[in-house]
C-alpha cells in the first residue's frame, strides 16, 4: 500500500470532511482478536511441532482464507471426531466443544489440543455453575452456531436457546426466581439487550451473568463501526458469511446510519456498482480476519480513487492469551531438545 492510515480518535478529534471526497475511514480495532490469534497460532505450532496432518474439528475460526491457507499446509478439517483416525491429533476450534465431544475423542484415543477461546470457556463455566445451583439457563444465541452447541452441551437439561423474538414466548421455567441469561460471545450488543429486555418483562427477577458474556473484541469492533458509520455512504466489512461477529458488523453499520453495507471475503468480491455516487467508504473486519485481507481491500479502493485513508480509533486492545497447555508442554520440551518431538 502507498497510503499510511492516519490515526484519528473520533471521540475527541472528529474528522473534518468539509470539502473532501473519496476518502476511506478505517476502523480500529478490527480483525484478529486474542482468541482467534491464539487458535490460529495453535494450529500453526502444531504443524511445526508434530508435522502434518493435523486434524481440526470444524473450522478453527470462521474465515475462508484462514481455513484454505491452513489446508494447503497440511491441516485436515473434519465435522466430527469420528472422522479422525484413532490415536491421531485433533485440535478443537476456538468456538468450543461440549463434554460429549471430549468424551468421544477420549473413546477414540485421540490426542487433543483444545483451542477454545478463554472467553468462551468462561461462559461454559458459568453454565456449569448455574446448573449446579439448579437454575434454568436462557442462552441468547444463534441456533446451529458451533459456539452455542458447545455451550448448551455443558448442561443440555438446563439450557434453553433464545434466538429470535418469538423464542421468548416459548420459554418455560420451573422456578421464575431461579432464572439466568447468558449469551453467545459474538452477538450484537444491542440485539442481545433487546432479548434481555423481553425476557426481563416475562421474568422480572431474571439474573444477569456475573460479567459480560459478549467478548471485548466483539463489543469494540461494533463500537468503532457505530462511531464511523454515520459519516459513511458505504461500509465494507471483511469477513466470511458463517462468521457471526462479521455479519453483526454489517447490521450495526446500517443501524448506526451507513447508507449501505456489504460483507466480503475478498477485495475481488466488491461490486463497482456499490461505489457509484459514494464519497466516504468505511472499512472494517470481523474478529477472525487477518489484516492482509483488509489491506487488499484498501488497495482495491485506492485503484478506484479512494486513496485517502484515515484510521478511526475507538479503543486500543492489548489482550493476549497463552497457548493451550497441551501444546505449551511439548513446545517447552522441544525447545530443550529440538529432536525429541515428531
Amino acid at each position: 500500500m502507498t497510503t499510511t492510515p492516519e490515526a484519528r480518535d473520533l471521540e475527541t478529534d472528529p474528522v473534518d470532511d468539509a470539502g473532501r471526497t473519496k476518502r476511506v475511514l478505517l476502523a480500529k480495532p478490527r480483525g484478529y482478536c486474542a482468541g482467534v490469534d491464539r487458535a490460529v497460532i495453535t494450529v500453526e505450532k502444531a504443524l511445526e511441532t508434530y508435522g502434518p496432518p493435523v486434524y481440526v474439528r470444524k473450522e478453527i475460526v470462521h474465515n475462508r482464507h484462514v481455513v484454505d491457507t491452513l489446508t494447503e499446509r497440511g491441516v485436515i478439517f473434519v465435522d466430527e471426531t469420528d472422522e479422525v483416525p484413532e490415536g491421531a491429533l485433533v485440535v478443537f476450534s476456538a468456538h468450543g466443544v461440549s463434554p460429549a465431544v471430549h468424551k468421544e475423542a477420549e473413546e477414540r484415543n485421540l490426542r487433543t489440543i483444545d483451542a477454545t477461546c478463554p472467553l468462551v470457556t468462561k461462559v461454559h463455566k458459568e453454565v456449569n455453575r448455574f446448573a449446579r445451583d439448579d437454575y434454568d439457563i436462557l442462552l441468547i444465541g444463534h441456533e446451529g452456531h458451533e459456539e452455542v452447541e458447545g455451550t448448551a452441551g455443558e448442561a443440555p437439561e438446563r439450557v434453553q436457546l433464545v434466538d429470535k423474538p418469538e423464542d421468548v414466548d416459548k420459554v418455560q421455567v420451573r422456578d421464575p426466581s431461579k432464572v439466568v441469561w447468558l449469551s453467545q460471545t459474538t452477538l450484537s450488543v444491542d440485539e442481545t439487550m433487546e432479548r434481555v429486555d423481553q425476557l426481563s418483562e416475562k421474568y422480572p427477577t431474571l439474573q444477569a451473568p456475573p460479567s459480560d458474556d459478549i467478548c471485548y473484541a466483539t463489543s469494540n469492533r461494533q463500537q468503532a463501526v457505530k462511531v464511523m458509520a454515520p459519516q459513511c455512504d458505504l461500509v465494507i466489512v471483511v469477513g466470511s458469511q458463517n462468521s457471526s461477529n462479521s455479519k453483526r458488523l454489517v447490521e450495526v453499520a446500517l443501524q448506526a446510519g451507513a447508507s449501505a453495507s456489504h460483507l466480503v471475503d475478498y477485495a475481488s468480491q466488491i461490486d463497482d456498482a456499490w461505489l457509484e455516487g459514494v464519497e466516504t467508504v468505511g472499512v472494517t473486519s470481523g474478529a477472525s480476519v487477518p489484516d492482509v485481507l483488509v489491506l487488499q481491500v484498501l488497495d482495491h479502493l485506492a485503484e478506484r480513487g479512494w486513496g485517502d485513508v484515515e484510521e478511526v480509533t475507538t479503543a486500543n486492545e492489548k489482550v493476549t492469551f497463552a497457548l493451550p497447555r497441551e501444546l505449551r508442554k511439548d513446545l517447552d520440551e522441544n525447545k530443550d531438545n529440538p529432536k525429541s518431538v515428531r
